[in-house]
């Protein structure tokens, strides 16, 4: 018991560097690169990686430009931070700025995750970070911020109104060729039937069974074996050497000849 709680403190502990977001904290995230993992306490997959995870936040917790989040999709305190970001699956990794977040596709083991941590979760151009920005960067980012809010609503609602036509085509495009297999299916079972009940399959696999030449071979044709001197057809038919008398006299002879 002593053991467990012990173990249980340093795992609270450990996992302190872990931001869990809620709609109270996670502006503050704006500004710097973050690497989130979206779960729900009863998955599996998310339980196995969960100490990974909390040594990847112990390992990045020097660096002040990448936090190491989680959010708890199932918690009535997350909002609409896990819909916001179309979370379907648990776990989905995702990484980058907090109002642009991109799939995580690689390993979930520490390795995996450390190294592409390193390689690429880093702060990038963002209004939030103008400093790190070029100036071909700064002027697009200042041509939305010249926009009313209004404005830029209508930006984001005719893209997502894009991208939810596009989805709905690819939904009908599935549907429809669900729709022609089950045709083609359904006529190929209909003409595999016809023919079969044409000429009574089964009757004749049944038939064909009894009289294959594997059949009667293991039943017991010896014809092969035996000599039958009345059998015609036997071509392997070797006449025995036993009865074969003329020879040795022949032999006899010739050895009292000499």
């Amino acid at each position: 018991m002593k053991f467990t709680l012990i173990a249980l403190s340093l795992l609270s502990s450990a996992s302190a560097d872990v931001l869990s977001l809620t709609p109270d904290n996670v502006d503050s995230l704006n500004g710097k690169a973050a690497f989130i993992k979206f779960f729900a306490p009863w998955c599996g997959h998310c339980k196995s990686m969960a100490g990974d995870w909390i040594k990847l936040a112990d390992e990045m917790s020097d660096n002040d430009g990448v936090i190491i989040a989680e959010a708890d999709c199932t918690s009535d305190d997350i909002g609409s931070i896990c819909s916001d970001n179309g979370v379907e699956g648990f776990p989905t990794l995702k990484y980058g700025d907090i109002g642009a977040l991109t799939d995580y596709q690689g390993g979930r083991d520490y390795e995996s995750l450390f190294e592409f941590t390193k390689e690429n979760v880093k702060p990038g151009c963002s209004p939030a970070r103008l400093e790190i920005c070029d100036d071909a960067e700064k002027a697009n980012i200042q041509k939305y911020m010249d926009m009313s809010p209004d404005e830029i609503s209508k930006i984001i609602a005719e893209v997502d109104a894009v991208i939810e036509a596009e989805d709905q085509k690819l939904a009908d495009s599935v549907k429809d060729l669900s729709a022609k297999y089950e045709v083609m299916v359904d006529a190929f079972e209909t003409q595999q039937t016809a023919k079969k009940e044409e000429v009574d399959y089964k009757l004749v696999k049944a038939v064909f069974g009894i009289k294959s030449p594997k059949k009667a071979k293991a039943a017991g044709d010896d014809d092969d074996d035996d000599y039958d001197p009345d059998d015609e057809d036997d071509d392997d038919d070797i006449m025995p050497l036993s009865g074969d008398d003329d020879d040795d006299d022949d032999d006899d002879d010739d050895e009292a000849d000499y």
